[in-house]
């Protein structure tokens, strides 16, 4: 999974690789609320299938708690969330 701040659109896409891509328009925040999660859970939904859908969620409870910066990477049972910053 690819969490991409910067863009002109926000959207859950799946990468040429089948990789679950979310695409975030503005600057890249200091710190993940209760309704930006809302929100990315909600867009996440309408691609990431039952079991990625759970680690997504995990990822950005680490992503908040941890803080949310460029080329952080988290992993989780085997899967991985990239932020960059473009």
């Amino acid at each position: 999974m690819l969490l991409v701040h910067g863009g002109p659109a926000t959207a859950v896409v799946r990468g040429p690789a089948g990789e679950s891509v979310v695409l975030l328009a503005g600057e890249l925040p200091d710190a993940l609320t209760d309704e930006s999660v809302s929100e990315l859970m909600e867009l996440a939904a309408a691609v990431l299938d039952a079991d990625e859908l759970p680690l997504f969620r995990t990822c950005l409870r680490t992503l908040r708690r941890d803080g949310m910066r460029a080329g952080r990477r988290i992993e989780i049972d085997g899967a991985a969330l990239t932020v960059y910053e473009g």
